[in-house]
């Protein structure tokens, strides 16, 4: 009985952390975080870092809102919610000044400072973490957060490739001829755009075949 029940909390436990990385993939699926999204994905180093970064605020917080959650009036939620990051994103923006290379930091420029005001953050902070218990809340947040930095790094690696011609900094090829529009604002639409576009294709797809299926089995 006992082996039943761990199995099966070991099961969600899995369940919600796996979620954000496909299924509620805050860029691909969820379009939440879209300017850090356009505007850091320069090179991978950038979404690696900006990835790193939310995730740290988003597992930090999640935590201390599911903690304290019993101790904040619902109707002063937001502002709880809102220091509570603030005070993470202090911290993370203060270590990475510390320890990351000064033009990574100039790079990422004012999209740090404004995590404070990331809807995945804020979202998941409101709609799971506050009525949810701190370890399901913890995972649920890195799961999220690594699907945003797996999201961020895909994007960045495409842009990166095309528009400068290197990944990680590391040239790909000599005889390629980079297009500099990729790593400029209009570089970043067009990437999001056709991977939200192929994805979604891919989405329906499924659903006609899996629809097909079913009509045939009736």
């Amino acid at each position: 009985m006992d082996k039943g029940k761990n199995t099966m909390a070991e099961q969600n436990n899995l369940k919600e952390f796996t979620k954000g990385i496909v299924q509620y993939n805050p860029l691909f699926v969820l379009v939440l975080g879209l300017c850090p999204s356009l505007a850091v994905t320069t090179s991978v180093k950038n979404g690696v870092a900006m990835g790193g970064a939310a995730t740290f605020v988003l597992v930090c917080s999640n935590l201390i809102v599911s903690l304290v959650r019993p101790f904040i009036p619902r109707e002063i939620r937001i502002p709880c919610f809102i220091v509570i990051i603030a005070a993470f994103v202090t911290m993370v923006e203060l270590l990475m000044k510390a320890y990351l290379p000064p033009e990574l930091n100039a790079s990422l420029g004012i999209f740090i400072p404004l995590i404070v005001v990331n809807c995945i953050i804020m979202y998941r902070a409101e709609s799971f973490a506050y009525k949810n218990k701190p370890l399901a809340s913890v995972l649920d947040g890195a799961g999220l957060g690594l699907g945003w930095t797996l999201s961020l790094c895909l994007v960045s690696a495409i842009r990166e490739v095309l528009g400068a011609g290197t990944i990680f900094g590391l040239r790909v090829s000599e005889s390629y001829q980079p297009a500099p529009v990729m790593i400029m604002a209009p570089g970043a639409f067009i990437v999001l755009g056709l991977l939200l576009g192929f994805l979604n294709w891919r989405k329906l797809r499924k659903s006609e075949k899996s629809m097909k299926a079913h009509m045939k089995h009736d």
